[in-house]
């Protein structure tokens, strides 16, 4: 009895060919398989393929491109990480804000969170300092939390960050700096006010001394990040922000290394020389003033949980 012999048929677009690179590589896609997985890489494939055939990259250089991630992996530990740092430089995580955010007229635009947010920070009542290394310029914050019709909102949580007046975060000085050091929760009162002391933000570097502060050196571009306060503002049936407030006076405003200013969160920052005033919020003068709003927009979907 003769053998059968099984016969298979191959589409040619299921051998590797260089002009239909990115279909054949898509074409392998399962069935079956979670539809915005299969939209998000095979959009992936699309344009990867398109760049690496607009560079046509040496061995050489691939092999470089793939060090480069690598070492950005193995840099990244549990307070530092690389690949944030990495989109943030590119602008990507301004840009994935941006499209998750845009807000009705008036509300409190958003920025990026940042890699140094750090969960249960120490809760202050209102007027408290949280600068508790004494380095800086005094500063005090004060505002109101509102509706965008400007009706006061009660009990929203502040939650508020900065490096100190030597341009680090306190998880970035261990054992030098005091533990939540310029950090802290605040929450407004019956009129949506809050207020607390801090000191004058300064501009500082972002982590250069890995692949991600190589690759920006190598683009002859600066690691400065304007100077600014991180806030998250949250309230029941309202949309969360996480954005920052920015001096007038930083020279690093229009090239900010991680993109993250916009016009609006640009705040105006006064020098207050009055001897009563500073008693009245006891401090000694001169010091800082800022004062600043938020405007939430009502929540449409789902509070946003930073894990």
């Amino acid at each position: 009895m003769q053998e059968a012999t099984a016969t298979v048929s191959h589409s040619r677009s299921a051998y590797f060919d260089e002009a239909q690179s990115a279909d054949i590589v898509n074409g392998r896609m399962g069935q079956g398989i979670d539809p915005r997985l299969e939209q998000v890489m095979s959009v992936l494939v699309k344009h990867l393929h398109a760049a690496v055939k607009e560079i046509e990259p040496t061995h050489e250089e691939w092999f470089a491109a793939v060090r480069f991630l690598t070492e950005t992996g193995q840099i990244c530990n549990a307070w530092r990480q690389e690949y944030i740092l990495l989109s943030d430089i590119l602008g990507v995580s301004m840009l994935v804000d941006a499209i998750n955010h845009r807000r009705p007229t008036g509300a409190t635009p958003n920025t990026i969170l940042g890699p140094f947010y750090v969960a249960n920070a120490p809760e202050y009542e209102n007027g408290a300092n949280i600068c508790l290394d004494g380095k800086g310029e005094p500063l005090v914050v004060a505002g109101r939390v509102t509706d965008l019709a400007g009706k006061p909102i009660a009990d929203a949580k502040l939650e508020v960050w900065q490096t100190n007046d030597d341009g680090f975060y306190d998880v970035q000085q261990k054992g030098i700096q005091p533990d939540s050091n310029l950090r802290g929760v605040f929450t407004s009162d019956h009129d949506g006010g809050y207020s607390f002391k801090s000191v004058k933000p300064r501009h500082y570097p972002i982590p250069s001394d890995g692949p991600v502060g190589k690759l920006l050196g190598a683009m002859g571009r600066h690691p400065n990040r304007a100077a600014h306060l991180h806030f998250i503002v949250t309230a029941p049936g309202y949309e969360s922000v996480i954005t920052h407030i920015f001096t007038p006076d930083c020279p690093y405003l229009p090239e900010d290394a991680v993109f993250g200013v916009k016009s609006e969160l640009i705040a105006d920052f006064r020098k207050v020389e009055d001897r009563e005033t500073a008693q009245r919020v006891g401090l000694e003068a001169p010091f800082w003033s800022v004062t600043w709003d938020f405007a939430l927009a009502p929540a449409t979907k789902p509070a946003h949980v930073i894990a």
